[in-house]
């Protein structure tokens, strides 16, 4: 098994970047989604759309991405010689991941809220919560790159 994964390293690496990528993609675009759902009022056809857009957004391209992004990169960790376990850097970048991972569940939590017809978060608390996934990226693409411990 471990000559299959040595051998599969560029391909899963590279797919693990791409899912990576479009799980970003994902975490970068709700809360936006959110921040102009949370403008419209009541339960009409504006309402509707933020609905389906966030649904879709979520279950057809998040989701996947997300289980994606994990199954590559345990892959990753399971190829010999990828992480050296004594440093450092991996328990941040795998802390970092978990973050990541909670803060799509609550993303995935507070899209049934504005389903529902709720306002979960005032706009300006949205607005903050947009940032968490662009700082959670910096920590894991440093770890990862740069392993400064």
């Amino acid at each position: 098994m471990s000559d299959f994964l040595a051998a599969a390293y560029p391909w899963t690496k590279s797919l693990h970047v791409i899912s990576m990528v479009a799980w970003m993609a994902g975490l970068f675009y709700l809360p936006r989604l959110f921040i102009y759902h949370h403008q419209v009022e009541g339960s009409g056809t504006e309402h509707q759309r933020f609905v389906l857009m966030e649904r879709r957004l979520l279950r057809a391209i998040m989701n996947p991405a997300m289980i994606a992004t994990w199954v590559f990169g345990l892959l990753l960790v399971l190829t010999p010689g990828v992480v050296d376990w004594r440093a450092g850097w991996w328990h941040a970048k795998l802390s970092s991941v978990l973050l990541m991972t909670g803060f799509h569940m609550l993303l995935a939590r507070q899209r049934r809220f504005f389903e529902a017809g709720g306002r979960p978060l005032t706009e300006r608390g949205w607005r903050f919560l947009n940032e968490v996934p662009t700082l959670l990226l910096i920590v894991i693409v440093t770890m990862v790159i740069a392993k400064p411990f």
